[in-house]
């Protein structure tokens, strides 16, 4: 049974997510700060966390940077907050999506059920493929540096560079990016696909700022290239 860690300080939201998630067979733990989201998720590994921004304590975009620190588990983000700055924040410091309040409880039960598809995403056997100083085997979701160590990707960020990776040489546009990743009702967030995209470059390119490999075609989309 999939476990999901639901991180609100309002308590009409915590009792309607945990009734809703229940009833479709998740198992559901709840917090109503970040010191005890931090603390639910150590002492209760979940699988997926839903998390407010607005936590009355510690900031939500610094509960993902904390659970960054040791987990790679699918976060989607819930926030009051229009601007999208806070999205920019809570996408770049790890975040696999983002729902804005008010919002309908169908709206994020589709959102979980697109981030653990992705999560459980069988991988075809290919070869294990370079980027600068990393070895990428999508096979085995793993990526080590050539002095061994590993680097940690986040379920979202694996669907967007597997999705460039499958296609070496190819142009893939930014519409069919969005609508393998996210879902056809994505197919305008082009501001997703520049955060995720400079972060797979500060995580695997030599020079995040000069890419050899993960490269933008200016208004079309991305490629690989070997």
């Amino acid at each position: 049974m999939t476990r999901i860690l639901v991180v609100d300080d309002e308590p009409q939201i915590l009792r309607a997510l945990r009734i809703n998630l229940r009833a479709r067979r998740y198992d559901v733990d709840v917090a109503g700060t970040g010191a005890a989201a931090l603390k639910a998720a150590a002492s209760h590994p979940p699988d997926l966390v839903v998390l407010d921004l607005g936590l009355p304590d510690i900031d939500g975009v610094e509960v993902i940077r904390g659970l960054r620190g040791w987990t790679t588990v699918p976060i989607i983000v819930l926030s009051g907050r229009a601007g999208s700055e806070d999205k920019v924040a809570a996408l770049d410091a790890g975040a696999d999506d983002y729902v804005t309040k008010p919002f309908g409880v169908e709206e994020l039960l589709a959102r979980i059920r697109a981030v653990t598809r992705r999560l459980g995403a069988p991988s075809d056997a290919v070869p294990a493929l370079r980027i600068g100083q990393h070895t990428v085997d999508l096979a085995d979701h793993s990526v080590l540096r050539d002095d061994g160590t590993e680097v940690k990707l986040t379920p979202t960020q694996w669907s967007v560079l597997e999705k460039l990776l499958r296609h070496p040489g190819k142009l893939v546009s930014q519409r069919q990016l969005l609508q393998d990743v996210w879902g056809p009702e994505y197919q305008n967030e082009t501001n997703y696909l520049r955060q995720y995209l400079a972060q797979l470059r500060r995580k695997l390119e030599d020079d995040p700022a000069r890419p050899r490999h993960l490269i933008t075609e200016p208004g079309m989309g991305y490629r690989y290239r070997p």
